[in-house]
């Protein structure tokens, strides 16, 4: 008895070596796949037709074909896809980072726009993709699909992936396109996961006008109270390293604290079930006009370059894994006895995106246009051409809804769930290798005047390279650094006038709120919470240094 329990503990033991050294073989290959799209991307950088996500996503290709050569078919991925491991880990870096380095003033000059775009619009999309799956998968023999299926379909694919076109698209060069292209993503990703969770939570046998008002209402409810507690993480943030300066015994603490306070603000809002790419995004901009201006100076170069390393990183491997996992044989085993009707159904669902998505870029377009004064401000029809195109491909949100709506811990043995799957992961191949590709030759096509083009989605190197980009991240187009804030403020007051009535109000709208948020952010949030103007002092630091520069100049 007891050589069998010693037998059969052994035996244990040696299964689980052997799969802890199973998942240590697949890490190290996954590593140095990150490595070499690294490095593919990079000497791919002035190519005209290729980017990072696109070589990433290649290289995640061939990687599940290989495998799946040396397997017999039996496997073609290192990990299997998991919407856990996409929202909790990889998601929040990158949405944190966007609200991080996007400049502020460019983004909230537009902010009625991206909200139309991104909310708006997403739910026009979503209702033709939903209405149009219904019309024409009820045709094809798919499986059983319910109401809940396809008003899931129309959340799957109302979510963009715009990360291609912002690689291409310079922030200084086309401030007002690469505002409502990067705004609107973030906001479309936002209103899809919030679409998706009601979908879900919604009792949808008996639908009414009063399930309609709880469903307008709860969306409102998660919006504001997201962007809510995202801005209040900021600022508790913000108010904690003012008062207690780290800085002045370790800069490694402040910046630990940075970190970890960004990802808290995602964990919270998915611990109330709000909407944590909203509530992570909006902290990134609150941190980034308050916190980061109370830490060290060393601190404020260590950050920026984290957040976009740790941003770049998650972005790449999320290409690279939805490349592997885009060959998973137990999906397509479902679909091959019927490639036609795969064919089929995906070619349907990129109609209906296309169709989705020209629905309302045009009329919301013309929309503002009717309401801007100055034609600087207003959208051109190539603009809308290019808004239209960034919002065909479909990504790794697409991929973890579908995966969370038609399969149980990444497996599936209904055939009508497998098609959507196979379907799914053809549309954001399609999109972001078919599409990614003409991205560049189109905007260069459209847009010929720019003279470079940013290959990075997190921070440029010419902006990295430049002592301006660490004085101050998130300043609008003419205020580059601080020196030059107080003229940019005198310039302005000179060129509007005090907006002390309504009428200035209703002819420079966003010049009058800024105006007076300026106000309230001088006279209120800054004694408090800090920001520009508050210089920790380090004696024999560069900030120090910095510091007295500035007094002698002034």
């Amino acid at each position: 008895m007891a050589f069998d329990l010693s037998y059969f503990v052994s035996n244990k033991l040696g299964m689980l070596a052997t799969s802890d050294h199973a998942s240590v073989v697949s890490m190290n290959l996954f590593v140095a796949l990150l490595c070499g799209c690294i490095v593919l991307g990079h000497l791919l950088e002035e190519n005209r037709w290729m980017n990072e996500s696109i070589t990433a996503l290649i290289i995640g290709l061939g990687t599940g074909v290989v495998i799946l050569l040396i397997s017999g078919g039996k496997s073609s991925h290192l990990l299997v896809f998991s919407e856990d491991l996409f929202f909790i880990y990889l998601l929040p870096p990158i949405i944190f980072n966007a609200g991080f380095q996007v400049k502020k003033k460019q983004f909230f000059r537009n902010f009625i726009t991206i909200i139309l775009f991104g909310a708006v619009g997403t739910l026009i999309s979503f209702t033709i993709i939903s209405l149009g799956a219904m019309e024409f998968f009820k045709k094809l023999d798919i499986g059983s699909l319910d109401l809940g299926d396809y008003l899931a379909i129309g959340a799957i694919f109302a979510a963009t992936d715009s990360v291609c076109t912002l690689q291409v698209l310079n922030q200084d060069e086309t401030p007002l396109l690469y505002s409502l292209v990067f705004g609107e993503g973030v906001v479309n990703d936002a209103t899809s996961v919030v679409l998706f969770n009601a979908i879900q939570n919604f009792d949808l046998t008996h639908i009414d006008h009063r399930i309609a008002l709880q469903f307008a209402g709860n969306f409102l409810y998660l919006f504001f109270t997201s962007t809510l507690l995202g801005a209040m993480t900021g600022l508790l943030s913000a108010y904690i390293i003012k008062k207690l300066y780290f800085g002045r015994h370790s800069t490694d603490r402040e910046v630990a604290l940075m970190m970890l306070m960004a990802y808290l603000s995602y964990m919270l809002a998915e611990l109330f079930y709000l909407s944590g790419i909203l509530t992570v995004f909006f902290c990134g901009i609150v941190m980034s006009h308050y916190t980061w201006h109370n830490v060290t100076e060393s601190s404020r170069v260590t950050t920026k370059h984290a957040f976009a390393t740790l941003s770049f990183v998650a972005e790449t491997f999320i290409f690279l894994y939805v490349g592997m996992d885009a060959l998973d044989i137990e999906k397509w085993r479902f679909v091959s006895d019927s490639p036609g009707i795969s064919v089929a159904v995906s070619s349907i669902l990129l109609g209906l995106l296309m169709l989705g998505r020209a629905a309302f870029v045009s009329p919301l377009s013309f929309l503002m246009n009717f309401f801007k004064k100055s034609q600087a401000e207003k959208v051109s029809l190539r603009q809308q051409v290019i808004i239209w195109w960034a919002g065909l491909m479909r990504g790794a949100v697409s991929m973890a809804l579908a995966y969370n709506q038609f399969t149980r811990s990444g497996h599936t043995q209904l055939r009508g769930n497998a098609i959507m799957i196979t379907s799914t992961i053809s549309v954001v191949l399609v999109s972001t290798v078919v599409f990614g590709i003409l991205t560049k030759p189109l905007i260069l096509f459209l847009l010929p005047q720019p003279k470079h083009f940013n290959s990075t989605s997190t921070v440029s190197s010419e902006n990295l390279g430049s002592p301006k980009s660490f004085t101050l991240p998130l300043l609008g187009n003419h205020q580059d650094s601080e020196t030059d804030i107080g003229n940019h403020q005198d310039s302005t007051d000179r060129g509007l006038g005090r907006p002390s009535s309504l009428r200035m109000l209703l002819n420079a709208p966003s010049h009058t709120v800024h105006h007076y948020w300026r106000k309230f952010d001088n006279a209120f949030m800054r004694p408090v919470f800090g920001g520009r103007g508050f210089v920790p002092y380090v004696p024999g630091s560069p900030t120090e240094q910095s510091t007295n520069n500035l007094t002698e100049r002034t």
